[in-house]
């Protein structure tokens, strides 16, 4: 079992996990599978020195996977990102995404970042759950901002600081 820099070859097994996702409602707001061809604009934006995908292998098989994306586009956000973290059925409930997570929150300073954000549906407890558990709070709640199958749902913003930031805002707090 080993987290790597995801390559090309890697994207079928990328999108194929996205995918099956889908139907479930839970993780994805496209509503229909989308195409490899789609996705690879979006895998050559990222880069393994700042905005890396990885996946998750176990017995050359990909498991799951974590991509940052920049948040919002624009330069003064450069040190902010946001994750996803997608797992592959077979592997659900095995600690794919918790491992992955580790290693975003742990690599995060090494890549520039002091912030990292999740987009993650109301509905979505498993994924609520996990990103609490590491410490990342709600910053923000989007009421009925999406139709799935006829339901409105919400969306949560949780965010996190990591590194440096982090440690500096301890000191501070074990002075007072």
């Amino acid at each position: 079992m080993k987290i790597r820099d995801a390559t090309e070859i890697d994207l079928p097994a990328i999108v194929e996990i996205y995918n099956d996702s889908i139907p479930s409602r839970l993780a994805t707001a496209d509503l229909e599978p989308i195409a490899i061809e789609s996705r690879k604009r979006w895998f050559e934006e990222h880069s393994p020195k700042n905005r890396p995908i990885w996946v998750m292998e176990i017995e050359k098989t990909i498991a799951g996977w974590l991509s940052f994306q920049s948040f919002y586009g624009r330069p003064a956000y450069h040190k902010t990102a946001e994750l996803s973290i997608y797992v592959s059925q077979l592997y659900h409930r095995q600690g794919i995404g918790e491992q992955l997570l580790q290693q975003a929150i742990a690599h995060s300073p090494h890549l520039g970042l002091n912030t990292l954000l999740g987009f993650i549906f109301a509905h979505n407890y498993p994924s609520l759950r996990l990103f609490a558990k590491y410490q990342f709070q709600q910053w923000g709640y989007l009421p009925k901002i999406a139709e799935l199958d006829g339901s409105e749902r919400d969306l949560i913003i949780v965010g996190r600081r990591v590194g440096e930031v982090e440690s500096r805002k301890s000191e501070v707090e074990s002075r007072k």
